[in-house]
């Protein structure tokens, strides 16, 4: 997942894993050639500027490939009948919306990427990472591949089901997530060895933090809150994988062993948010620092919004309404007030809403972004409504609303992709920040022997 700043290479093709390492000054000989090559560009341009338009529209034209699977599945999916298409539906969203979700956090993370690269941020630096980690071209190239492969083995789902074709329905995505474990787990070097490496170790840190938390660390468990019901979805999907329960349309039935009562669906919600407080109280262990302890309190504030949500399905609906949905509320309340808070006052630093209006200093990248006040105001805004929805989003008794859940996710998502700019925004200020008072304080004993040098 994590990628970095990069500067193009001369060659038109995407490089391999473990390639080149990743360059941020170039000398003169560089810098001429780059002018030299794009004055050639800029020639071959002129001479096919007559084709300009029909490539341009050709881009703009929905691919023929993806029209095809999308009537193939709508054909499907007609010629069942009513009670039977909804269930069909629901399995099917199971199924294929974790990665659906996923292939969309890929993309906006490679924007994400290209923005860095565009301001000049040394994400690298930020992340610590290897020479090789991806670039945003690369992690445009792994969404792609997303994007068509779970549409076309969802298509196949539904065709081969519509059909009559049970067991081979029954296949698709269980072929497709072992497709997608192997690819991550694949201990050989290709697919991008180094950053799958990378990630999974990440990954092992967040579960078990038995050492100091990294600044990758922390931002990948917060990126994980954001994707809890992807998880959820995932639990799901493996447990009906597990008991043979795939294609059989009764994932809904309370009393199923994989049904949607099911106390594990709660379980996994929770998980990324004890995974971020057992971080907090870690970096308290090695800091010290009391707003770690803060930090850790409210994501302790997630618990009992998932679990008084969960409780509609195990007790009396009179008790559900009159006493356990009004604590489910205030919960909810506090839980989104509190993790607002924290965005703008301590993971963006705008406490008082100083920065929006104060522009002494900007650094490039701030300018570039933030140099407008009504980005502020957007992405203040929009992450205050977006929070208030994450009750709706992660509450169990509101599961069966799957294609209003899904929405809500897929906004969760773009929130976190908003969150990113600034947090990194915020990191990168203060990693110059320690490297300006480091040099300061190098400087000035300098000045003061030079002083004294020239008075003797």
């Amino acid at each position: 997942m994590f990628g970095g700043v990069a500067v193009p290479s001369n060659s038109t093709h995407l490089r391999k894993s473990g390639s080149r390492p990743v360059v941020y000054d170039l000398d003169e000989h560089e810098v001429e050639n780059g002018v030299e090559e794009g004055l050639l560009h800029k020639v071959e341009a002129d001479d096919s500027k007559g084709s300009v338009t029909a490539v341009g529209a050709a881009t703009m034209t929905p691919s023929p490939a993806l029209l095809w699977r999308f009537k193939i599945g709508w054909d499907s999916v007609m010629i069942m009948s009513g009670d039977k298409r909804d269930l069909f539906l629901y399995e099917a969203f199971l199924y294929f919306n974790p990665l659906l979700l996923a292939a969309l956090m890929v993309w906006l993370w490679g924007i994400n990427l290209w923005f860095f690269a565009q301001g000049g941020v040394n994400y690298a630096k930020i992340f610590d990472l290897d020479q090789n980690h991806l670039t945003h071209r690369e992690i445009w190239k792994c969404a792609t591949w997303m994007t068509i492969i779970v549409p076309t083995s969802m298509t196949a789902y539904i065709y081969l089901y519509s059909h009559g074709e049970v067991s081979y329905a029954a296949s698709q995505p269980v072929l497709l997530y072992a497709a997608a474990i192997l690819v991550l787990i694949f201990p050989f070097d290709i697919f991008y060895f180094s950053s799958r490496y990378f990630f999974l170790k990440t990954l092992w840190r967040i579960i078990f933090p038995l050492q100091a938390i990294s600044f990758a660390d922390f931002f990948l468990a917060d990126i994980l809150t954001s994707m809890a019901k992807v998880f959820s979805d995932l639990e799901r999907s493996v447990c009906r994988m597990v008991h043979r329960q795939v294609a059989t349309i009764a994932w809904l039935e309370a009393d199923s062993v994989c049904g949607s009562h099911s106390v594990a669906i709660p379980l996994i919600l929770v998980l990324p948010y004890l995974f971020r407080l057992n971080q907090c109280l870690r970096q308290y262990k090695d800091t010290g620092e009391k707003t770690t302890l803060l930090n850790a309190l409210k994501y302790s504030t997630a618990v009992p919004v998932i679990f008084l949500s969960a409780l509609k399905y195990h007790v009396f609906p009179d008790k559900w309404t009159n006493f356990y949905r009004p604590l489910w509320l205030l919960s909810g309340v506090v839980n989104s007030s509190y993790s607002f808070y924290w965005d703008v006052n301590r993971d963006w630093d705008l406490g008082g809403f100083t920065r929006i209006f104060k522009f002494n200093k900007p650094h490039l990248f701030s300018h570039m972004l933030h140099g407008r006040r009504w980005v502020y105001f957007w992405v203040i805004g929009s992450n205050l409504i977006l929070r208030c929805t994450w009750t709706y989003k992660l509450s169990a008794h509101l599961r069966h609303n799957y294609l209003t859940v899904f929405i809500i996710a897929a906004l969760e998502i773009f929130r976190r992709f908003q969150w990113i700019f600034f947090r990194v925004e915020n990191e990168w200020n203060k990693m110059n920040s320690k490297s300006h008072s480091h040099l300061s304080a190098k400087e000035i004993p300098n000045d003061e022997e030079d002083l004294l040098h020239s008075i003797n």
